[in-house]
């Protein structure tokens, strides 16, 4: 890896701490209703945390995370479209997801 990271990279490591931070603050705000709230914190953030583990490799955690993303993106999708008051963190979600796959396709064609 080099000292410097690319602007790709600064990008999808911003949207990756979005799109955790969003997680917690979603399931604080708004606390689900059919399953305890610990139970929504443990499908939705640890996943988020295990590319860490690949962490010295910027671009290999990026690829992991951006793996995970597309069920976050999934999850974004439902959520704006079945509509209530938390439908606004279902958007913010869709942009994070996206900037975040985004990143990756940018990233490849920058390689080549």
């Amino acid at each position: 890896m080099s000292a410097a990271l690319s602007g790709t990279q600064k990008t999808g490591l911003g949207a990756w701490a979005g799109l955790l931070t969003l997680q917690i603050l979603w399931y604080s705000l708004y606390p689900p209703v059919s399953i305890p709230t610990w139970v929504a914190f443990a499908l939705t953030v640890p996943p988020l945390l295990l590319p860490l583990l690949s962490l010295p490799k910027v671009t290999r955690a990026l690829l992991w995370v951006g793996v995970l993303a597309l069920f976050y993106f999934c999850h974004g999708v439902t959520e704006t479209w079945s509509g209530g008051p938390d439908r606004w963190l279902g958007v913010i979600e869709l942009v994070l997801t996206l900037l975040l796959i985004g990143t990756l396709g940018a990233g490849v064609r920058r390689r080549r």
